[in-house]
């Protein structure tokens, strides 16, 4: 589908797909926002307000009201749906007319066990909040466990209180329902059956529900098909089943091992291989997307502070863009570069949000395309400069010359990127 803008006057509908709690409205505040943000939460929460009035559709609105209630514009109430989307909160429907109308689909947030349990919103919500949070949150949800060992179960069975009859109708009534995590293939699992010694284990035991954990365990641990067949040969019993609890703890140990025993975030990825540029451009503009392609957002921003680990505040400003705004890790090394060039070397919080914000509706996932638009970007201040009379032009990445795709690589150029290539790959 072409992009389309959303205007004020765009209709939606809200239609409830599930059955909503106030502990479902418990569960997206507590475990929820510190992953999507506050702005995604409050669109989740006023479109169920929109269904009080009528339990499983809404009334007609307009987007208007939407700005209203939660003052704010529409770039950040389509971002804020789309995080939505992403975390399987809610489907969205389009129809194009004289007056475009949507219809929003909510569904339920996972529970609280199954939010824990989960082998992404779990890591990613500790690595959110830290340990000490992370920790008080876990508590508040735990269950108390009551000694029974002295009681007996005296618990009546349906079939000793209610004769049978065959009067019953099915009704077809509304449930729960939850949307799954969709992620694009991680492991490729023709591979992963041929890499295991033959009756290891029973390809019974791929099911669907098995593949998707080991593809999100792939997602967030950043593990290939091989790394993953190493770890699933711990885990399959003597009777050829992979025992997910035990899968979900070696994948983590495996990672911390490697790791220095640090759980994994998403600033610590690099751009995915399908997002790359093709390989052979040994120009100087091509070593550098391969810098920015080859190197994760955590590791870049340490090679521009000289070796010093990025602050706890810089940490922040990369998970937002990484996980907030969904930006991949390359288009993040560019504008970290862009950023810090046009800033006297600082990590502008407005700017970084202004020019992510612009580049997300862009649609933006490669590194060529975020140094293309922001050497347009720039281009059009440096005419406004000049036409202000402003003075005091501020430093440029070095990939803004024109002429840089043509220029070699000096030797103090292949001793830096090299460097910065050989020390985080």
């Amino acid at each position: 589908m072409k992009l389309v803008t959303l205007l004020p006057a765009d209709q939606y509908l809200v239609v409830n797909k599930t059955i909503l709690t106030e502990v479902d409205r418990k569960n997206v505040v507590s475990l929820y926002e510190p992953i999507i943000g506050s702005v995604a939460v409050s669109l989740y929460l006023t479109l169920w307000r929109d269904l009080d009035r009528l339990e499983f559709v809404s009334v007609d609105y307009t987007h208007h009201h939407l700005m209203t209630l939660l003052k704010t514009n529409l770039d950040t109430i389509k971002l804020a749906r789309e995080t939505l989307e992403a975390v399987g909160l809610m489907k969205t429907y389009f129809k194009s007319g004289e007056t475009n109308s949507y219809v929003y689909e909510l569904y339920s947030p996972l529970s609280a066990k199954e939010f824990f349990s989960h082998p992404i919103f779990n890591v990613v919500l500790y690595n959110n909040l830290g340990k000490h949070e992370y920790d008080l949150l876990k508590k508040e949800f735990q269950t108390i466990q009551i000694d029974l060992k002295d009681y007996e179960d005296i618990t009546k069975h349906f079939d000793g209180v209610f004769s049978s009859s065959s009067d019953f109708v099915s009704v077809d009534a509304s449930a729960r329902e939850v949307l799954p995590l969709n992620l694009h293939d991680q492991v490729d699992f023709d591979l992963l059956l041929s890499s295991l010694p033959k009756g290891l284990v029973h390809e019974k035991s791929f099911h669907k529900r098995m593949k998707e954990l080991i593809n999100n365990l792939a997602f967030i641990y950043q593990l290939d098909t091989l790394q993953m067949c190493e770890i699933l040969r711990l885990t399959i019993n003597e009777k050829g089943s992979i025992d997910k609890d035990n899968l979900r703890l070696q994948t983590r140990k495996y990672y911390q091992y490697h790791h220095q025993g640090k759980l994994p975030t998403l600033v610590y990825r690099t751009q995915p291989e399908h997002l790359k540029s093709p390989q052979g451009d040994h120009s100087k503009r091509g070593k550098i997307i391969e810098v920015f392609e080859s190197t994760s957002p955590y590791d870049f921003l340490k090679s521009k502070y000289n070796g010093v680990s990025p602050t706890g505040r810089d940490l922040k400003i990369l998970e937002m863009l990484l996980i907030d705004l969904e930006l991949p890790p390359a288009v993040v090394n560019v504008l970290i570069d862009y950023t810090l060039k046009k800033n006297q070397n600082k990590l502008s919080l407005n700017f970084i949000e202004t020019v992510a914000g612009h580049w997300k509706r862009c649609n933006i996932e490669t590194a060529s395309d975020a140094m293309a638009l922001a050497e347009k970007a720039n281009k059009r201040y440096n005419k406004e400069a000049l036409k202000s009379s402003k003075v005091g032009k501020t430093s440029e990445p070095v990939w803004f010359r024109e002429n840089i795709a043509k220029e070699e690589m000096s030797s103090s150029d292949i001793v830096e990127m090299e460097n910065i290539l050989n020390k985080y790959q």
